[in-house]
């Protein structure tokens, strides 16, 4: 069962997707070509019908698209919601109201989420729109005029009123709030809508640069970072809920703390600097896997790369390193306005290896960028094969609205786009496909993230995979004394037999 190793993917919540049981949010996953599959994610809903009961609370549904930063924005709104009483609806027509979380990053994603908009509107009626298109709200009301309120990124608080004021809460229920159990654990780790043995843990807001494709700045402001207390005690919460594994999220990961001007706070009576590194040692010693995303590569990186390779020191902290690089060629990176040199990176990224032969790194690639000639993608192509990356994403360049690389010179043909876009991952899947059977006939520990029990398979991953955007380890021989031996959560040790392009497939002793 190989995957595809593809580009980012969309996390879509979506209310009314069929159900093998009683879940109240869906997940749909999505390459760059919008094809979509659907699996459950865990959070639990009720499945009785929206209400105009004054004795009922009321429901909302969601629908969260974007990256995995906005679905944290959906999980502290519905964790909101759950501490006001508000039921999670797991189908349109069962919901008092819909929220329609939004992606404004590049033109397609601006589609679907106008699109989804018009879709709840169509099959519910009462729509509140959030996050990032959000800040064209002209946009939405022109199209969809029908929306209850429109706010941009981030606006957990508005977004919060909004239901308040179009699904108010019956005054008898507001009377009789109690202790409730369940309310007592969302407030110890919050709702989450990835599956219960994983979670994303965003530890900043915003970026400071002024990348010449992007708009993120202009949604979602800059760097802004949260106390690392209060980052820590959410992973510590986590753990405690039962996750295994925490992805560091933000716009720049290592650049945490900037803001703060590396503000040092208290935590559990230890005195601990809001800085990258520092941050990582914490929570290297939180117990559980910890995978950093959206890492730039600058220098005081190294650091954190040593401590990756002390087994003794890193604990939980995975070997493992998301870098979005973009290109390779000093024009391209010049024109994007990025903040690393490529000769640099690759110095850099042969240091980290030196220093830990087992690091991962993933990374992504635009082709086709306004100007990029032939000679450019060439140097791409032979960076690429130099870097040998583990992992690797690739687009094709799509203007945003808003973006200064709109007005660039020399636009780049789709299909020599195209043609680039193929050309760079049949080099990559070569790499990747060398690099995969070097591992064969190793063993590995692996996160159990899925039993078939129709093949009696289960579908993990090792230090070297993210959810949803790498590949998978396959584990067979998981069925003892006629009965399936694991459970998805599960961290097991496996020998590694076969390899393809881009998966694992390794055996189970037990």
């Amino acid at each position: 069962m190989p995957s595809k190793q593809s580009a980012d993917s969309v996390s879509i919540y979506v209310p009314g997707a069929p159900a093998a049981n009683p879940t109240g949010a869906y997940h749909h996953k999505a390459n760059h070509n919008q094809n979509r599959s659907v699996e459950q994610s865990g959070l639990q809903a009720s499945q009785q019908q929206a209400t105009t009961s004054s004795t009922v609370a009321p429901k909302v549904g969601f629908v969260s698209l974007g990256c995995p930063k906005a679905l944290v924005d959906s999980e502290r709104i519905i964790t909101e919601l759950t501490r006001d009483g508000y039921r999670v609806a797991s189908d349109y027509e069962g919901a008092d109201l819909v929220v329609v979380n939004t992606c404004g990053f590049i033109e397609s994603a601006v589609q679907e989420s106008l699109d989804a908009i018009g879709e709840a509107l169509n099959k519910n009626g009462k729509v509140i729109v959030t996050g990032c298109l959000g800040k064209d709200a002209e946009k939405i009301r022109d199209m969809h005029p029908a929306v209850l309120s429109v706010t941009g990124a981030h606006a957990y608080d508005e977004v919060i009123t909004a239901v308040s004021k179009h699904a108010p809460m019956p005054q008898a229920i507001q009377d009789k709030k109690s202790y409730d159990p369940k309310i007592d654990l969302i407030d110890l780790a919050g709702v989450k809508l990835t599956p219960s043995h994983y979670a994303y843990l965003k530890i900043s807001e915003g970026c400071n640069h002024r990348c010449t494709f992007c708009i993120i700045p202009s949604l979602r402001g800059d760097l802004v970072s949260r106390p690392i207390d209060e980052v820590m005690n959410e992973a510590v919460a986590l753990k405690k809920a039962g996750v295994k594994e925490l992805l560091i999220i933000s716009q720049d990961t290592s650049a945490y703390g900037l803001d703060l001007k590396y503000k040092t706070t208290f935590w559990n009576g230890m005195p601990l600097r809001s800085k990258f590194f520092d941050l990582c040692e914490a929570l290297a010693k939180v117990g559980i896997w910890v995978r950093l995303h959206y890492v730039y590569p600058y220098p005081h990186v190294d650091k954190v790369v040593e401590l990756m390779a002390k087994p003794g020191d890193r604990g939980g902290l995975l070997p493992y390193l998301d870098i979005p690089l973009q290109h390779a060629s000093p024009s391209v990176l010049k024109a994007m306005k990025r903040p690393a040199h490529s000769e640099n990176t690759l110095a850099r990224i042969q240091k980290w290896r030196e220093i830990n032969p087992d690091i991962v790194i993933r990374s992504t690639f635009v082709v086709g960028f306004p100007g990029e000639t032939e000679e450019d993608f060439e140097y791409l192509l032979d960076w690429l094969k130099q870097a040998k990356l583990d992992r690797v994403g690739c687009f094709t360049y799509s203007e945003i609205e808003g973006a200064v690389a709109n007005d660039l010179p020399n636009p780049v043909p789709e299909e020599v786009k195209q043609e680039r876009y193929e050309r760079f991952m049949a080099v990559q899947q070569q790499i990747s496909e060398q690099k995969l059977q070097d591992k064969v006939g190793k063993t590995m520990t692996v996160l159990v993230d899925e039993i078939d029990n129709e093949d009696f398979i289960a579908i993990c991953r090792s230090y070297a995979d993210a959810p949803e955007i790498d590949g998978h380890v396959y584990v067979d021989d998981i069925v003892k004394n006629g009965q399936v031996a694991l459970k998805v959560g599960d961290m097991l040790t496996v020998t590694i037999d076969e390899a393809s392009e881009y998966d694992l497939f390794a055996s189970y002793a037990g």
